[in-house]
């Protein structure tokens, strides 16, 4: 008996959020298909979007504005804001993600 399929959503691009929703030096965790992705606001106007989930064992990761880094809590994987694993276990960065506005709107794209 095998568990089942889950199938990855075709879904290429997201509204992840609004842009009064993500101040600067913060982020925010979104939905993208089936899986999460996070939004981080690093700068007035710049943003940078990656895959929330934490390359090692697949915990969902988090912006620390005190560290300016993204950390996955199981076991303090260490992510710098380009999504580089810099840090604890995790074996690979996460994977990036486009971003754009449109009007109020944060729009994210994968590859």
């Amino acid at each position: 008996m095998s568990p089942p399929q889950i199938v990855e959503s075709a879904e290429n691009s997201v509204v992840a959020a609004k842009l009064s929703e993500v101040p600067p030096n913060s982020g925010k965790i979104f939905k993208f298909g089936n899986k999460p992705g996070i939004l981080v606001h690093t700068a007035p106007g710049e943003f940078k979007a990656f895959s929330a989930v934490c390359t090692h064992l697949e915990c969902i990761v988090q912006y620390r504005d005190d560290t300016k880094q993204i950390w996955c809590a199981c076991h303090n994987g260490q992510y710098n804001l380009s999504g580089k694993n810099i840090g604890g276990p995790p074996p690979r960065p996460l994977e990036e993600y486009k971003v754009n506005t449109r009007g109020d709107d944060v729009v994210v794209t994968r590859g």
